[in-house]
């Protein structure tokens, strides 16, 4: 199966009035160019990149000489991968909202408590982000840290995260959410997935077992800002070998939701949190 392009945004867009508003469209390239590359895509060709991202071959390789030139790609051969200074654009935005800092203590006491992982995510388009994390134990090969992204409709702080969406939100996540089985257990029917969130916006929680990856199970809750808006989720993770579901939820809701109320006041001084997550207008 061929890979899914990473189309780049279009030179200019049309405001909600039926006006225009000027973007630059070479950035956008630019970014669709680095987002190509992924864990199972480290190293591109230049037509690898150009499909990828729906470019012309001359387009992507003017995106990927200014991006050598600034240092954020290398060339080796006729391959191309992403430089370490990539890691600066993310840790732009994990710093400008301080919240690992702010998080860390929280999140290291309940992976203390639990002997498992503890992480918070924000949802980012119909990913989810983690933008930080503390763990007492390797689950598996399926580890993550900050800046992972894993699909929100597989995971328990997606969900949890989707739950805390807006109606316009949700409708617009369906629209381009692309609910592909990662395990035979991973809900990928629109009305079944849609109960699920509605019964966690009911519960306060989600809890999910073997549908991101077989042996992962974890139990979220969420995170509000001081206006009570859904801004980001907390997890509890473990191995199913290790404790079933209904163990997960009797012995570590009580304590997700505590700590969930303490990241809430620490949040507070991070007002542009609730800004800056969740579903883009389309």
């Amino acid at each position: 199966m061929p890979p899914k392009q990473t189309k780049a945004a279009p030179a200019r867009r049309a405001n909600a009035d039926g006006g225009r508003r000027e973007t630059m469209g070479g950035l956008a390239k630019g970014l669709a160019v680095i987002r190509a590359f992924t864990r199972e895509r480290a190293s591109l060709s230049l037509s690898d990149v150009a499909v990828l991202t729906s470019m012309p071959a001359a387009t992507a390789r003017r995106c990927l000489m200014t991006l050598e030139e600034l240092g954020y790609v290398m060339r080796r051969g006729r391959q191309f991968l992403l430089r370490p200074k990539v890691l600066e654009l993310g840790a732009a935005y994990i710093e400008s909202m301080n919240i690992e800092l702010l998080t860390k203590n929280h999140l290291e006491e309940l992976a203390r408590s639990t002997g498992d992982s503890a992480a918070l995510c924000v949802l980012d388009g119909t990913d989810i982000v983690y933008v930080a994390r503390a763990s007492i134990r390797t689950l598996m090969r399926l580890e993550a840290h900050i800046g992972s992204r894993f699909p929100a409709y597989a995971t328990s702080m997606g969900r949890v995260l989707l739950a805390g969406e807006s109606a316009a939100g949700l409708k617009r996540y369906f629209e381009v959410a692309e609910l592909a089985p990662l395990t035979k257990y991973t809900v990928t029917d629109v009305a079944d997935l849609r109960r699920v969130i509605d019964k966690t916006r009911r519960t306060g929680y989600s809890v999910v077992k073997d549908e991101l990856d077989y042996g992962v199970v974890a139990l979220a809750v969420p995170v509000h800002d001081q206006q009570g808006r859904v801004v980001a989720a907390l997890n509890s993770s473990s191995h199913s070998s290790r404790i079933t579901v209904a163990n997960l939820v009797r012995e570590r809701l009580d304590m997700l939701q505590g700590v969930s109320r303490q990241i809430t006041k620490d949040l507070a001084s991070v007002p542009g949190l609730s800004l800056s997550v969740g579903i883009p207008d389309a």
